[in-house]
């Protein structure tokens, strides 16, 4: 049986994410949790909390040991961008994206 959990509109790049959500996938998700503890990225919190969520989900399901299940599938998305501008010489203007992502983490026994 399979847990997950989803974070939605995250205030990050999806690119960012992924490079940490990479290094996860397949490991037992207590063995993913000491690695995302020591990640000096700040994707590493973002989906230590999503995992540590996932777990709470397998518990309160009583599934399986949430330390016993693994990491099979991680999703990044890109969710909307915040558009923002700032002023340029001669009167123009760029526009800044703030990009924003949706994350979801599935759990299997």
């Amino acid at each position: 049986m399979e847990t997950r959990a989803k974070l939605r509109y995250a205030r990050i790049t999806p690119r960012k994410v992924r490079r940490v959500t990479d290094l996860i996938k397949g490991k037992r998700a207590g063995d993913a949790m000491i690695n995302l503890q020591f990640l000096p990225h700040k994707g590493g919190q973002i989906v230590s909390k999503i995992l540590k969520s996932a777990m709470a989900n397998a518990e309160q399901k009583k599934v399986a040991d949430p330390e016993s299940m693994k990491v099979s599938r991680v999703f990044v998305d890109q969710g909307p961008a915040m558009k923002r501008m700032t002023p340029r010489s001669m009167g123009r203007a760029d526009i800044i994206k703030k990009r924003t992502c949706h994350i979801t983490l599935v759990l299997e026994e």
